[in-house]
């Protein structure tokens, strides 16, 4: 019912952006003009992405937004999302829900099997766990893969992601149950 483009681009000084824009293309999506942006921006620590600011934005009948900063020198986090300013301490290595599944592809493809994150959230810090559950044959529109399967392990919430970590650093396709049923599925990959 709609389209996701996924980008990853570098910024300079050290600092990458990581864009996720969705678009209603049909149905009551389309009819009701829902739209998302995530933007973060973000830096490398040991290897990983590391927020220093997130900004995500839903439009559909009304507007919600929320802003995430990370200041690294004060080791401190401010959530406003227009219920008031939330503010708690930042952890090092600490991702948002956007850079998430960019952070569980790169430890898979660093051989890990369990994999922990801390991801701020609007009130705290999760330190949210995966596990690969094994490989599983996949097809979706970009084509048929064997995929490491990765769920939530920490959570009720549902969430399957399916990885081909040696060759792409986000899932071929995930499901899950937060924020509404949602299946991702890969159309397509380029790289510069």
């Amino acid at each position: 019912m709609g389209e996701a483009t996924i980008t990853l681009k570098p910024l300079g000084n050290g600092e990458y952006e990581y864009s996720n824009q969705i678009h209603g293309t049909s149905g009551l999506a389309a009819m009701l003009g829902a739209n998302s942006s995530d933007v973060t921006h973000f830096r490398w620590n040991n290897n990983a992405p590391e927020t220093e600011n997130y900004t995500s934005k839903v439009v559909a009948l009304k507007t919600k937004q929320r802003i995430m900063q990370v200041n690294w020198s004060t080791k401190q986090v401010s959530v406003e999302d227009g219920k008031g300013t939330m503010n708690y301490a930042a952890v090092p290595g600490l991702v948002d829900r956007n850079t998430l599944l960019l952070a569980i592809g790169l430890s898979l493809r660093n051989g890990n099997q369990n994999v922990t994150l801390p991801v701020g959230v609007r009130q705290q810090v999760e330190q949210q766990q995966y596990k690969v559950q094994g490989t599983e044959s996949v097809q979706v529109p970009a084509g048929s893969f064997q995929a490491e399967r990765v769920t939530r392990t920490d959570s009720d919430k549902h969430f399957d992601a399916w990885y081909v970590p040696k060759q792409y650093p986000l899932p071929v396709k995930v499901a899950q149950s937060e924020g509404g049923d949602l299946t991702l599925q890969l159309v397509r990959y380029s790289s510069p």
